[in-house]
């Protein structure tokens, strides 16, 4: 028999690590290769029936560990679930028993036995055998059912995900989300592509970006901060359907609906223009939300938004008026500056009249579109790389969809006169000289692509991000990044000392 472990002063963690030592000193190698099991939990607490009395071999994490003097019991965390294991001395042995004092929370280990029921009518496994997998060197959580400090939830995503099965559950739901857009895309005849991350020239949104420097080539290269200029060179090369899941990256603050880490779907259609789009869009998330809830609504804010419904659909400017009572038709820069800081926008002192729309409806309509609501017909100046709208002089046809307050997708009839386009990259080149950084640069080489062509297009970008986040109610979009950006720790700073928002 096994000597009981003695007492171990210092620190706590030196007591894992004794019995490490156990393990090895009794010739058991406590990291082991592989480990050959037969079920998953749920697959045994689901089929009881046709599995009692029968042999199984399961594996996992003990998230509970209760003996009894003569028999142990303990629950094991699989990726499925978990599941009840009970050990007796006079099943596995005398010297085995004795090791599960070796054993601690966190520790995985392999067991064998038969599938069983207890009296309160738990499904279990009466052991009778088990091998220990990896020792686990640090405690779990106090409460391993949940951690509080939602810093440490962010930079230890892993004890995160140890701790509640709910951030497990909400990441499974992401990656179903994820899959259904591509199997709702593939089934339509769109060509899944990869467009470069790292680009000479970055382009197709209004952000910073990260500067990087490749050292061989000697030059500087932006992580991108969209796929909008390579998706449309491959419809000018002759894909009429394309898209793209992409990670892309803007050197922007960090709050509960930005992250500079970020996934998008990007999709681009021959032939077709924004209403078009807007037709897919709809069939789209319906689509999504069925995967992430089995149901085409989501709840928020106590009501039940129906996506089978119909969408409300309002030109920007008319929701400004609507909602603030201004009159933002005419595009001149101080009268709509005046007229935002008449109803207490604060607007800065030479922000233009498209930049002074933008913010009026950010502020003032944006958070009550609670219902999605396609808002459409934006002014050609923040709107550089959309078609000029067919009868609204001075707009572009372009919508942004809202839902739940926040905004979920922006679509385009793109522009594909090489003439107009280079005319606007040349007026956000002087905007940049002025000191406006979140301007596109001149591209020549996209300008040189339209040149030999691009036929009438739509196309719609939307964040993987905010829709998880609509469709599971979940507020801040760190909460559906495994490893949202966060601010480097100094050298002892305590895991917990980052503030940002």
């Amino acid at each position: 028999m096994s000597e009981p472990i003695k007492p171990v002063t210092g620190d706590p963690l030196d007591h894992r690590r004794d019995k490490l030592e156990r393990w090895r000193q009794a010739g058991i190698d406590p990291f082991p290769y592989s480990f050959e099991r037969t079920h998953l939990s749920k697959q045994i607490v689901d089929n009881f029936d046709g599995l009692e009395g029968k042999p199984v071999r399961v594996a996992g994490r003990i998230v509970s560990f209760r003996p009894h003097g003569k028999s142990t019991f303990f629950h094991l965390l699989d990726g499925d679930g978990q599941i009840q294991c009970y050990a007796k001395v006079d099943v596995l042995g005398e010297e085995p028993y004795q090791r599960l004092d070796w054993l601690d929370l966190g520790d995985f280990v392999g067991v064998s036995g038969e599938v069983f029921k207890t009296r309160t009518g738990e499904v279990s496994i009466k052991a009778n055998g088990y091998v220990i997998l990896a020792k686990s060197m640090r405690p779990l959580p106090e409460k391993w059912h949940g951690l509080v400090d939602k810093e440490l939830r962010y930079r230890r995503r892993y004890l995160d995900l140890i701790s509640d099965p709910s951030v497990r559950d909400l990441f499974v739901t992401r990656a179903k989300i994820v899959s259904r857009i591509r199997s709702f895309l593939d089934a339509r005849g769109f060509l899944e592509v990869e467009t470069p991350v790292l680009q000479p020239i970055y382009g197709g949104a209004a952000a910073r970006p990260f500067t990087t420097h490749h050292n061989a080539l000697d030059a500087e290269f932006y992580l991108r901060i969209a796929d909008e200029l390579y998706l449309k060179r491959l419809i000018v090369g002759g894909y009429e359907k394309v898209y793209e899941v992409c990670r892309d990256f803007r050197n922007e603050g960090i709050d509960r609906d930005h992250n500079p880490e970020f996934t998008m779907v990007e999709l681009y259609v021959a032939y077709a223009d924004y209403r078009d789009i807007m037709a897919l869009f709809r069939e789209l998330l319906i689509d999504a939300a069925i995967a992430a809830r089995g149901v085409p609504s989501f709840p928020f804010g106590g009501q039940t938004i129906d996506l089978t419904a119909p969408w409300a659909e309002i030109p920007l400017l008319d929701a400004i008026r609507q909602k603030t009572g201004l009159d933002l038709s005419k595009p001149d820069d101080a009268s709509a500056r005046a007229a935002a800081k008449s109803i207490g926008v604060e607007i800065p002192g030479e922000a233009s009249y498209g930049k002074v729309v933008d913010e009026v409806f950010s502020q003032r309509v944006q958070p009550d579109l609670i219902a999605p609501t396609f808002v459409t017909d934006y002014p050609v100046e923040i709107s550089p790389l959309a078609k000029r709208h067919r009868t609204k002089p001075g707009l572009v046809e372009r919508f942004e969809l809202f839902m739940a307050g926040r905004e979920v997708g922006n679509a385009f009839t793109e522009l594909n006169d090489p003439d107009d386009q280079r005319a606007r990259f040349e007026a956000m080149a002087e905007a940049a000289r002025r000191g406006d950084f979140e301007t596109h640069r001149v591209d020549e080489d996209f300008l040189l692509a339209l040149e030999h062509g691009m036929p009438p297009t739509g196309g719609l970008g939307f964040g993987v991000d905010r829709l998880v986040m609509t469709l599971t109610g979940v507020s801040s979009i760190r909460e559906v990044i495994l490893f949202p950006t966060l601010r480097p720790l100094r050298a002892g700073q305590p895991p917990e000392a980052d503030t940002a928002d």
